[in-house]
């Protein structure tokens, strides 16, 4: 048939279609009443199928001039006969040999150069088909004619589509790297007279050769980065041998690049950093052939890109490099360092990122080797310093991404470290990203930021930058609070807020104290001044549904936690107990909070340097808002005992004198109340002691109604004394205040309470030990009044106990607040009384003593709370009562007690029943 088509090709088309129509095409009958006959029939069919391709193959190779107008018709008969046969083996081999007889005879012609051969892709189909089909072992060579005759029909005229290209890869690969292991194919095929492995590697051959047919159709990186992308699977597999198979296959390929192709496009494909990603985790591969082949393919990648350029010194370089690898004389690590350099050299920035986020998500492998290479790998190109400020978003949000998914704690710990390194080179890219990753409270951004932390300087700028972004307010004009879009001054808000709460960040915000404080402070009013207006409750501790925080409730908790975090308690309980913090929940009481936060500070000496430094910077501030609240606070600290250690009088009078010409009336005002203050004035000092001395007379004097006009004037006067003190009348001061505990009158026996807390600390060092006594002796007395029927002297009482405990210095002070202020029910007097017994270690018998003569107190709830607070002792501390109370004082406290008896009320009757024994034995101990 072939020789006849080359002299008579048309006759010889024509009686091959009506064979293939009256033989071929017509099914064998179904009916037939013989299973033989049918069998017959149908291996007559296939007979004739295959005895048609390789007609048509002939035809093709032995037409001359007449091939090129029937080869499109020869190809789709081809391609018909074989997609409507039965698939068997000699069915296959007869496709395969026309298919080959065809790609000659078009190769053979140079005319065919310009000729566009239409059935390509279809052909191609078919071949695939037919080695899809391939078993999973290797018995014949039909693997390797197969690619032999996809690469030449390849190289024909129209080019492929890449579609069409992407399932030849896939299909070929396939069929490939799945084969099981060399040694199993041995051992399955012992009989065979062809060697698997001869087998192996001549198919291996032919898909080196098809991908350099690709490339000579097309000489760019894009499409070497198009072939390598379809290696990716394989690269990631589970199976050492398929790694194997596919790094060797990309290795051939680049080898034959780098010696024997001139890429004629300088394309920079983004895709290359991804690919040269997955190689450069393979570098600590399980098998050696795997791990080094994967760093040879790096070098030839970066080979290929120094070639683009035309850079001979870098080209010798990398094949030096290359060389090295190939012997194999350097340590892992070193390779690793030199590789990962000439990587970030030669990279663009696009590629480069793309690198970066391969590795990351390589993080969360469920294998520790690789997500620990991964991990090593990104810290290495960190701590290379190629990190580009356009690449650090992109970079971080991966990061964001993966950071939860990581399993091992190894793992984690060096992707943190590249963090820090990170931060350390880009630290405003870094502080803006982490920003805007998510909500501030969302928990899994706190890694990060804690990353940031284990550099203290770093953690030092980044406090620094949160505290500039804190300060970016907008004019009221010029915004629009919504839920779409937060104020980047909220963000920073919320950060700091969460970051006081992290341990790595404690000494760092202990160094930035004052700007985060005068940051909180300004913020809160400039929200006041936006408008924003919210309830401001007290959070719940035991509410497990906690809503998300306003943005005024937001800052007010982070006032409380900037002094809670950094052990300032005792300013924090001072406004707690006064309840303080509420002043700040509404613009008109604003002021009044910050006065009482600052008088705090001052009293306790709470970073009044700092501070102080920071309120003159905003005191020169061109927002009105800064030097309201910095002459607020200095105003206050003016009565620190510290002031004059940290800013002369001179320069004080200098900063007060300029708030004189603020445009605030409020600025002005309490600017010249500074400089009218006893620190600018010491001559002040001995009038006003001279005042105070009659003021603490009128309390003697029957005549004197109104008491709490009064101690609001004893008050004040001592509040503008300050540090000066004064001196002796302290102490007869607080006998007289201590005598008003249990006027009749609410606001009188409050208003003592509270005062008498001022005056324990105005004595100075000279009157303190003396102040000292006193405030013990009234410990009992301020105990039982924190049981009292008006809620407004509880909340007095409990601020002046405290102050108490903290002028005593009582070991369980910080304790004693916290159920002081969140205490409820008998629990929390238990407490409380375990607080005070167990800071006075030896002092329970002048505690009895003091609370005895309450027994017989008219006002029933002090009456009840001293037998509670008696038996407590009488229980708890028997024995101490026998080491330490004397016989005189036991008489005394027996006559107290005995009066129990003859009390006309059941509770009194009930308690000396109750405790009657206890006292007749310690009464009988003592008198031994």
């Amino acid at each position: 048939m072939g020789i006849a088509a080359a002299t008579h090709m048309e006759l010889a088309w024509a009686i091959l279609e009506d064979v293939g129509c009256t033989k071929f095409l017509k099914s064998p009958h179904r009916n037939s009443a013989s299973q033989e006959r049918h069998a017959n029939a149908h291996l007559h069919c296939r007979w004739l199928g295959s005895t048609s391709l390789l007609c048509y193959g002939q035809m093709a190779m032995q037409s001359r001039k007449q091939i090129l107008p029937w080869v499109d018709n020869i190809a789709s008969r081809m391609v018909y006969y074989y997609s409507c046969s039965c698939y068997d083996h000699t069915l296959k081999k007869s496709f395969l040999s026309a298919a080959v007889m065809l790609m000659k005879a078009l190769k053979r012609e140079s005319s065919t150069q310009g000729y566009k051969f239409t059935q390509t892709a279809e052909l191609v189909h078919c071949l695939l088909s037919a080695l899809q089909k391939e078993p999973d072992h290797l018995v014949t060579p039909y693997r390797q004619k197969i690619i032999l005759v996809i690469a030449g029909l390849s190289s024909l005229r129209p080019s492929l589509t890449p579609m069409v290209k992407s399932t030849i890869l896939q299909t070929c690969f396939q069929k490939l790297y799945q084969l099981p292991p060399m040694e199993v194919l041995k051992s399955c095929c012992p009989a065979l007279k062809s060697d698997p492995t001869v087998l192996y590697q001549k198919a291996m051959q032919a898909l080196n050769l098809l991908l350099q047919t690709f490339i000579s159709e097309n000489k760019s990186m894009d499409e070497v980065c198009f072939l390598l992308q379809h290696t990716e699977p394989w690269l990631m597999s589970d199976r050492s041998h398929e790694r194997r198979r596919a790094v060797h296959t990309i290795f051939l390929l680049l080898k034959c690049l780098v010696n024997y192709v001139k890429l004629t496009e300088e394309a920079k494909p983004s895709m290359l950093g991804h690919q040269i990603g997955l190689l450069m985790l393979l570098w600590r591969d399980s098998e050696e052939f795997t791990k080094s082949h994967a760093r040879l393919c790096v070098c030839l990648l970066l080979q290929l890109l120094v070639q683009q350029k035309g850079n001979l010194t870098e080209f010798m370089y990398l094949n030096k490099m290359k060389n090295c690898e190939e012997r194999g004389h350097r340590e892992s690590d070193v390779k690793f360092h030199y590789l990962v350099q000439a990587i970030d050299d030669h990279l663009t920035v696009a590629q480069h990122t793309q690198l970066i986020l391969t590795l990351l998500r390589a993080l969360s492998n469920h294998k520790h080797m690789d997500g620990d290479l991964a991990s090593h790998l990104l810290l290495m190109v960190f701590e290379d310093q190629s990190i580009k400020p356009e690449q650090v978003a992109e970079i971080l949000q991966g990061l964001f991404q993966e950071l939860p998914a990581i399993s091992f704690k190894s793992t984690q710990e060096k992707v943190l470290k590249a963090v820090t390194v990170l931060g350390t080179q880009h630290t405003q890219g870094t502080v803006e990203v982490l920003l805007t990753l998510c909500h501030p409270s969302e928990r899994q951004v706190a890694p990060l930021w804690k990353a940031l932390a284990t550099n203290s300087q770093l953690g030092r700028k980044v406090m620094t930058l949160l505290y500039i972004k804190l300060k970016l307010r907008p004019p009221q004009l010029l915004i629009r609070l919504s839920e779409q879009a937060e104020l980047m001054s909220m963000l920073a808000l919320g950060t700091i807020y969460e970051l006081l709460y992290i341990r790595e960040y404690r000494a760092i915000v202990h160094w930035a104290f004052a700007g985060i404080l005068l940051g909180l402070l300004t913020q809160l009013h400039y929200l006041y001044e936006l408008g924003v207006v919210e309830t401001i409750l007290e959070p719940q501790e035991d509410t497990l549904d906690m809503k998300p925080l306003g943005p005024c409730s937001l800052c007010l908790e982070a006032l409380k936690g900037l002094f809670w975090t950094t052990n300032y308690w005792e300013v924090f309980a001072y406004l707690k107990l006064l309840r303080g913090w509420e002043l700040f929940g509404r613009a008109e009481t604003y002021t009044e909070g910050v006065i009482l936060l600052a008088r705090a500070m001052a009293h306790y000496d709470c970073e009044v340097k700092a501070v102080l430094g920071q309120a003159v910077i905003c005191l020169k501030s061109s927002e009105e808002r800064d030097n309201i609240v910095a002459i607020l606070i200095i105003t206050e600290f003016l009565t620190s005992q510290e002031l004059t250690l940290y800013m002369s009088r001179k320069i004080m009078n200098k900063f007060l004198t300029l708030g004189l010409h603020n445009t605030s009336q409020l600025v002005r005002a309490l600017s010249l109340m500074g400089l009218s203050s006893v620190l600018m004035q010491p001559k002040k000092v001995r009038l006003l002691r001279t005042r105070m001395l009659g003021l603490v007379e009128s309390f003697q004097k029957p005549e004197t109604k109104d008491l709490l006009g009064l101690m609001e004037i004893v008050g004040d006067t001592l509040h503008r004394m300050g540090p000066q003190g004064i001196g002796a009348c302290s102490l007869k001061l607080a006998r007289h205040l201590r005598q008003l505990f249990e006027n009749e009158q609410e606001a009188v026996r409050g208003g003592a309470i509270l005062l008498y807390g001022d005056v324990i600390y105005s004595g100075g060092r000279k009157y303190q030990q003396a102040l000292q006594g006193h405030a013990f002796q009234s410990l009992v007395p301020l105990l039982f009044h924190l049981a009292d029927t008006c809620p407004q002297v509880v909340t007095k009482t409990k601020s002046t106990f405290l102050r108490c405990a903290i002028l005593l210095k009582w070991e369980f002070r910080k304790q004693l607040f916290s159920k002081l202020a969140w205490g409820r029910g008998p629990s929390a007097e238990s407490d409380i009384f375990m607080c005070m017994m167990e800071s006075n270690f030896g002092s329970c018998h002048q505690f009895l003593l003091q609370a005895s003569p309450y027994l017989h107190s008219p006002d029933r709830n002090l009456k009840l709370t001293a037998m509670k607070f008696i038996g407590g002792i009488l229980e708890d501390y028997f024995t101490n009562l026998c080491f330490y109370l004397k016989k005189g004082e036991m008489k005394l406290f027996q006559t107290q007690f005995e009066v129990l008896k003859q009390q006309q009320d059941s509770a009194s009757r009930r308690f000396y029943r109750r405790f009657l024994q206890e006292v007749v034995e310690l009464s009988r101990f003592l008198s031994q």
